[in-house]
């Protein structure tokens, strides 16, 4: 019988379909990935100790991408298309969550995705930080795919 460890949440990648380059896809941190399903309430006549709910469409919270600023990248040149230009052009992101052996575990891919926020972090003569760089993007729906 062979031991279970879970995988690790620091060995991932992330992808951007039809942007490319080694150093534009390094992220530090990616949170957004979750589901909820809503309910919708219906109050029954005649029924007073409790109120019917029956599940409705699924609630995607947007992707945050965090990363090293990176100056003059290809995926600066389409936020500031989508936000600046506002000429959207949405585009398939891919997270993937790897093994040691570097190979996909689980991918998610979210599809339609666009950017709605950029931002960088605070400037502190007093700290010896590197400037992060924060993403948010929206994004239709993720399907997650298995090897």
């Amino acid at each position: 019988m062979t031991n279970y460890y879970p995988p690790v949440g620091f060995h991932f990648k992330v992808e951007i379909a039809g942007l490319s380059g080694d150093n534009e896809m390094r992220f530090s941190e990616v949170t957004g990935l979750s589901l909820e399903i809503g309910t919708e309430e219906v109050i029954e006549g005649g029924e007073n100790r409790f109120v019917q709910k029956y599940p409705a469409r699924a609630k995607y919270p947007d992707l945050v991408l965090k990363r090293g600023l990176l100056v003059g990248s290809a995926v600066h040149d389409w936020i500031r298309q989508c936000l600046s230009l506002h000429d959207i052009e949405p585009r398939t992101i891919f997270v993937k969550l790897l093994n040691q052996e570097h190979q996909p575990l689980l991918t998610w891919q979210l599809a339609n995705a666009y950017p709605t926020r950029w931002g960088a972090g605070d400037f502190n003569a007093s700290n010896n930080t590197v400037v992060i760089e924060s993403m948010q993007f929206y994004y239709q729906y993720f399907t997650i795919d298995k090897p």
